[in-house]
């Protein structure tokens, strides 16, 4: 059986940049912990954004720049990069919230096998929600997991109210 460790959108933008939270900085230890321990494969994905981003509707809505591609904010947070060097991963460029094209990618890496994923990464409530929510859709007999400990939302109450989400869809809630 296959083992994926997917790290959702550790980058600086999220964890100390435009959209950063003390609760987000305070995962950060755990999410490298667990990347270094992790014996798996790795897949990383980045909120990847344009110059063109107050333009969108992701940016109507919420009108702070954040994750434009190739600036100091879209790259990981360093703690995070330090515990991937060394370790082979897979990253992911998403334009939005959830990927259809991790779900695609998981079962391509499986190659036919059963597997289990883990989540970790920010924020809870909007992108690590979404994409194990897509993973579940479409591999629903599939063991998935996310580390509440590993995890933050945009407040305590949103990543609360994610986890018990994920529970309620048969995503394992581990870490609390």
């Amino acid at each position: 059986m296959k083992k994926f460790l997917i790290v959702v959108d550790m980058q600086r933008d999220f964890v100390d940049g435009a959209l950063g939270t003390s609760e987000a900085q305070g995962i950060v230890e755990n999410v490298a912990r667990k990347i270094e321990t992790f014996d798996g494969e790795i897949i990383v994905t980045y909120d990847t954004h344009g110059e063109d981003y107050m333009q969108t509707a992701e940016g109507r809505k919420l009108p702070v720049p954040h994750c434009i591609r190739n600036t100091p904010g879209w790259q990981l947070d360093a703690r995070v990069e330090a515990a991937l060097a060394g370790r082979e991963c897979t990253r992911i460029e998403k334009p939005t919230f959830g990927s259809v094209k991790l779900a695609h990618m998981l079962g391509e890496l499986a190659e036919g096998e059963d597997f289990t994923a883990e989540f970790v990464g920010l924020c809870t409530d909007i992108c690590v929600v979404s994409n194990a929510l897509l993973v579940k859709a479409a591999y629903p007999e599939m063991e998935l997991y996310v580390d509440a400990s590993c995890c933050a939302g945009v407040t305590p109450a949103t990543h609360q109210a994610a986890l018990t989400t994920m529970k309620s869809c048969q995503i394992n809630v581990i870490g609390e």
